[in-house]
């Protein structure tokens, strides 16, 4: 999420290879474990746990670090609340919930088309970001692999199918990153860590109360499902953030791309290695339009 830094960006290193494929594994097992805190917790606690411990621990890193506070304004402050909903309120609910009925690997295909979303939303809101036929053929291809994703069961949502709401809830929570990723563009200046650890506490501060009042106060449970939600909190969430706003510093955020195309591979190999999903052939079929989507709207013209 970083939004401002004079620092120039140079060929991407041997640590940001090393950075960029960490970054693929953390974000693609990170469905496969939601999907094991999920047996011991609610959709909201898990959600708000995994925000409150982010939040913690990345106001921790931010000050041991002594990354430069942001100057408040009023505008600032809409955008982080905003954000905060957007970004980590909304879309760990959908996606926490929505796993309770679909496999993990379909929450992490759903994501693989995120930076699908972003492109017809950055021709309308991003001056200068224009829609040409390269991207417009990507998303079309994109658009395809998320409905060949979502399946002809889609319709049986209206009617209480809790799989098909499953789906369109994971979706749906790639939409509001989506949104939220354009809205990050157009935020006023603010170090990237720090918008990171303030938009995780809007978050927290709006999911445990409606945790509190839906699920009520967590108890113990088994210590796998534990150690999930300790995971989901400080690895995805925090360090993870860190180590994005390094590689962006260091190789731009056009290297940081790169992850958007191990993200549903490593979901797809978790949930059936270790989970023992078993998956429709449509996963695979919409994984390789995605893929082909996310390529040809990034590929750049000699």
């Amino acid at each position: 999420m970083s939004q401002t830094t004079d620092t120039p960006v140079s060929l991407p290193t041997l640590s940001n290879w090393v950075s960029v494929i960490a970054l693929g594994l953390i974000w693609g097992g990170t469905f496969m474990v939601v999907a094991i805190a999920l047996r011991g917790y609610g959709p909201v606690t898990v959600a708000a746990a995994r925000t409150t411990l982010g939040a913690l621990a990345l106001l921790s890193l931010v000050c041991v670090l002594r990354r430069p506070l942001p100057a408040p304004s009023s505008a600032l402050a809409g955008f982080v609340v905003t954000l905060g909903v957007l970004t980590t309120a909304l879309p760990f609910v959908l996606l926490s919930w929505g796993q309770q009925y679909v496999p993990s690997a379909f929450a992490g295909l759903s994501m693989a088309v995120l930076p699908l979303f972003v492109l017809p939303l950055a021709h309308v809101f991003v001056p200068g970001d224009r829609m040409t036929w390269r991207k417009s053929s990507g998303f079309a291809l994109g658009l395809t692999g998320a409905l060949v994703l979502l399946g002809p069961g889609i319709f049986a949502a209206g009617d209480g199918d809790l799989a098909a709401l499953g789906r369109i809830a994971c979706v749906a929570a790639s939409i509001s990153y989506a949104v939220g990723s354009i809205l990050t563009r157009r935020c006023p200046p603010i170090d990237g860590m720090w918008l990171g650890a303030l938009t995780l506490l809007v978050g927290a501060v709006i999911l445990v109360p409606t945790m509190l009042l839906t699920e009520g106060v967590p108890g113990a449970a088994a210590p796998g499902v534990m150690l999930a939600i300790v995971f989901l909190g400080l690895v995805p969430t925090a360090f993870a953030a860190y180590l994005r706003v390094s590689v962006i510093r260091s190789a731009g955020p056009s290297f940081m791309t790169l992850v958007n195309y191990q993200v549903p591979v490593w979901a797809m190999i978790f949930g059936t290695a270790v989970l023992s999903e078993v998956l429709p052939s449509r996963f695979y079929l919409a994984l390789a339009l995605i893929a082909t989507g996310l390529f040809v709207s990034q590929m750049r013209r000699r």
